[in-house]
């Protein structure tokens, strides 16, 4: 592909969509400025320059705007799977970091002049719990958001940093475009340690365990979702940026099923089976579903992977993962 010439800053490059998407516009001819308070976790940034620091602090902000960029994707933010966003135990800590990383980006980027176009992307974290409750007709159009309940604090920072941009682009001009995000997956993602999200964990857990035992799993299992691709998840917002269209949209998978589901087709890969023991645990709405009604009427696109196909490339890479994981346990105790 021929170099477009133009520059894009990424913030939150150092993080799983951040990382992925560097290297997609990397490959579309782009050159990539990338910011986070950490590197990518899994092999090295392709960025052509790597700003490492805390962008809810103001000082790591007004270093990113030394130079234009023709296109901004604000993805930093504090987050995490449901054993960390739902547990009760880091709210003030999300609510906080998250909302500063937004208005810093947003306060220096037009101090500076340089912020001609920016992508924020937003969460289906912030759509109504009442909506959520029957986990077999979860209501996810982008009309239902109001009124406002999300089901936590991560998602009440989603929707009020929705406001923040679109109140700039009707005061200030800034061209801004909006994706709420369907739970997105994929390689090099967070696999362990707590925040990881529902399709790495149960990947990680078929493949911590022998074939005819037993894996844990939180709440009865019948709570529904559907998980979208990295690659797909990299279409639709650069679709979205390219088109004449600000959102709020979904860019999610309309492929819903059961967790239990989830780890059936896990299973089904590994070629494992598995007992399931279902234990108490922060759970999140009973249902929730991409609806993709208006992505495809705005984008002429929706997404279109099965959910098997996705999971079988994210598999393969977190049973490698797991593997390193225990031969490096191994090595430690035999010195």
């Amino acid at each position: 592909m021929l170099p477009t010439h133009k520059a894009a800053l990424v913030c939150g490059a150092g993080g799983f969509i951040g990382s992925h998407l560097v290297k997609r516009l990397k490959r579309e001819g782009y050159w990539v400025r990338g910011v986070d308070w950490k590197y990518p976790e899994f092999g090295k940034t392709e960025a052509d320059d790597f700003i490492l620091g805390d962008l809810s602090d103001q000082t790591v902000a007004q270093k990113l705007f030394d130079r234009p960029f023709d296109e901004v994707y604000q993805l930093a933010a504090d987050m995490g799977g449901a054993g960390f966003v739902f547990t009760g135990e880091h709210d003030a800590e999300i609510l906080q970091t998250s909302a500063a990383i937004n208005i810093n980006i947003l306060k220096y980027g037009q101090k500076s002049g340089s912020l001609k176009k920016i992508f924020y992307s937003s969460s289906a974290c912030m759509y109504p719990a009442y909506n959520q409750e029957n986990p077999n007709n979860p209501k996810c159009s982008e009309d239902s958001a109001y009124p406002a309940a999300p089901d936590s604090e991560y998602g009440w920072e989603k929707l009020f940093s929705e406001h923040l941009y679109l109140a700039a682009q009707r005061n200030h001009g800034v061209d801004v475009r909006i994706a709420r995000f369907h739970n997105i997956f994929g390689p090099e993602g967070t696999w362990t340690g707590g925040r990881e999200k529902a399709p790495a964990a149960m990947c990680r857990k078929v493949a911590e365990t022998p074939d005819g035992g037993t894996i844990e799993m939180w709440g009865d299992g019948n709570q529904t979702r559907s998980f979208l691709y990295i690659d797909e998840c990299l279409e639709g917002v650069r679709r979205l940026m390219q088109s004449g269209f600000t959102g709020p949209v979904n860019i999610g998978s309309e492929e819903m099923v059961t967790i239990n589901q989830l780890a059936e087709t896990t299973m089904k890969i590994a070629g494992k089976k598995l007992s399931i023991k279902h234990i108490p645990g922060p759970l999140g709405v009973r249902g929730r579903n991409s609806d993709n009604k208006l992505i495809r009427e705005k984008l002429g696109w929706a997404s279109s992977m099965k959910l098997e196909d996705g999971m079988r490339k994210t598999y393969a890479w977190i049973a490698e993962q797991v593997a390193k994981a225990k031969d490096a346990e191994v090595q430690r105790a035999a010195k």
